[in-house]
């Protein structure tokens, strides 16, 4: 079945290491979507954060489409929302005890704010998400809001240390992932990039096997699991890499998308 979408995760698969998009990933995007494919940038960032790369790309505007916040927001690139799951303040305040326990940064993310919370531990959120807007606040001025999701960014060893004494419950109300090597994401029990492109898709008329899903880290395994091609790229992690259906020859610094797009959407008949 020919591929009618492709699911973009952005650093390490779409992105270069020095977070550019390439000339020959420019070119062969454009050439899907002259075939008619959709091109749905997938990733934990809100959409503030993506949009110079979606015009870059020329995906503002409508009839084109994002799954942001690792698929806890489905949305038109105008800003319009299909779909929208987060977590309340009693829970942001569970996530914020146990790291609080473990010492450990964290920053709750709404819409474009980032609300930073006290810690011994800088976070490093900020320098990774500089088009957000900081705020600096106290546990007692939480407001009582839906959140997207909350982030702990800091140094790569340290947070490896720290991950494994997060309590088994917390992983049964949330889903926990790193989605760099220095930053763990928690989500929603149930919101992951697979169940974000699901909805998507559904409203679209597509089906799964009509998918092409490409990643390199944790929070890329629901949807290249999920997709009909799930694509791991050189650069992806072990994990990734034994759920993929293609391991990519290539890195992110190699143009490993623009050769997947030719190989299987491109050049597939």
């Amino acid at each position: 079945m020919s591929i009618k979408l492709i699911a973009l995760d952005l650093d390490g698969t779409l992105l270069t290491t020095d977070k550019r998009i390439s000339i020959e990933n420019k070119m062969a995007l454009q050439a899907a979507r002259d075939k008619g494919v959709y091109v749905v940038l997938t990733t934990g960032r809100p959409l503030r954060a993506i949009e110079p790369f979606l015009e870059e790309l020329g995906l503002l505007g409508q009839g084109n489409y994002s799954i942001t916040f690792n698929g806890g927001l489905v949305q038109e690139n105008t800003g319009y929302v299909l779909d929208k799951v987060g977590f309340g303040l009693e829970e942001a305040r569970t996530i914020r005890a146990v790291t609080q326990q473990l010492e450990l940064p964290i920053a709750l993310l709404v819409d474009g704010t980032v609300y930073t919370l006290p810690s011994e531990q800088n976070s490093l959120y900020a320098v990774l998400s500089p088009l957000l807007d900081a705020v600096d606040i106290n546990d007692t001025d939480l407001p009582d809001i839906v959140y997207n999701k909350a982030v702990t960014a800091i140094d790569a060893a340290y947070l490896d240390e720290r991950i494994p004494q997060i309590p088994t419950e917390l992983h049964d109300q949330f889903e926990i992932f790193k989605s760099r090597d220095i930053l763990l994401e928690w989500s929603p029990k149930g919101v992951h990039k697979a169940n974000g492109l699901a909805k998507l898709i559904q409203y679209l008329g597509i089906d799964a096997s009509e998918v092409m899903a490409c990643g390199d880290e944790e929070n890329d395994l629901s949807m290249v699991e999920w997709a009909g091609l799930g694509v791991a790229m050189a650069n992806a992690n072990a994990k990734l890499k034994e759920v993929a259906q293609v391991v990519l020859p290539l890195t992110n610094d190699e143009n490993g998308i623009a050769w997947a797009i030719e190989q299987y959407v491109i050049s597939e008949e």
